[in-house]
């Protein structure tokens, strides 16, 4: 078999090494780096290449320059986001939420709607429910900064003179009419997989250059298996885990 050697940049393959130690834990926040010098050396490489490597972790935000002292990881360098956070319905009072969920974690969360209407669906949606459906997009944001893009899909059937098709911020968000509409999501499906961004997803979402992202395709079915909503949701790929937890079934 043909071996392939890694024919990035050299500050590129530094920049990788250093953020998979920042992700996995071996670099925890709050750490401070080791000096330029000592870079240089680690890595044999001159100054201007690890400025460079150094330049690339902080625009991804895993790094901070403290001036007069050195480079730190930043403490919320990797940000893990649970997907049940998108349509557990919350208490009563609660807001939306996303934002309930971005709270418990002592961050700050916000829903921007860009988009209502009516359309015709891509493919993979139409296959479930064809013609033309209800499409909410949302920007989702942390402590002000953009951090996913919602697609959000629903038949005309179930969306029809409901808060669905509105303009306005659902409180509750749209577990909450489903489960009025006695439509109440019971389980899920993802499917996760990752590719450079669009035009659109890294403008909106400030993604500096060559970062992926993370797409997640989900159907959220109600009782018997109905699937109700469809969800595409797309992260940056440099910072964020989504985080799953199951059990394993019982056995005799």
């Amino acid at each position: 078999m043909a071996t392939k050697e890694d024919g990035r940049p050299r500050h590129q393959q530094i920049a990788a090494e250093i953020r998979a130690r920042v992700m996995s834990g071996d670099l925890v926040p709050g750490t401070r780096l080791p000096t330029t010098q000592q870079l240089m050396s680690t890595y044999d490489v001159t100054n201007q290449t690890v400025q460079r490597a150094l330049s690339v972790l902080k625009d991804e935000g895993f790094l901070i320059g403290r001036a007069g002292v050195g480079v730190y990881v930043r403490d919320d360098s990797v940000l893990a986001l649970e997907p049940a956070a998108y349509h557990r319905p919350p208490a009563d009072g609660m807001p939306y939420p996303w934002t309930s969920e971005a709270e418990a974690r002592g961050r700050r969360g916000a829903v921007r709607i860009l988009e209502v209407a009516t359309v015709r669906p891509p493919v993979e949606v139409a296959r479930l429910w064809g013609g033309r459906v209800s499409m909410r997009r949302l920007l989702l944001l942390l402590d002000q900064q953009p951090t996913e893009l919602a697609w959000i899909y629903h038949p005309l059937e179930i969306a029809d003179r409901t808060p669905l098709v509105g303009r306005r911020k659902i409180p509750g968000g749209t577990a909450r009419v489903l489960a009025d509409l006695g439509l109440p999501p019971v389980e899920w499906a993802d499917r996760v997989s990752a590719r450079l961004p669009t035009t659109e997803e890294l403008e909106l979402l400030h993604l500096p250059d060559d970062v992926p992202v993370l797409r997640t395709f989900r159907t959220v079915y109600a009782e018997g298996g109905r699937p109700v909503e469809v969800q595409v949701l797309v992260k940056g790929g440099h910072r964020y885990e989504l985080t799953y937890r199951n059990a394993y079934p019982l056995r005799e």
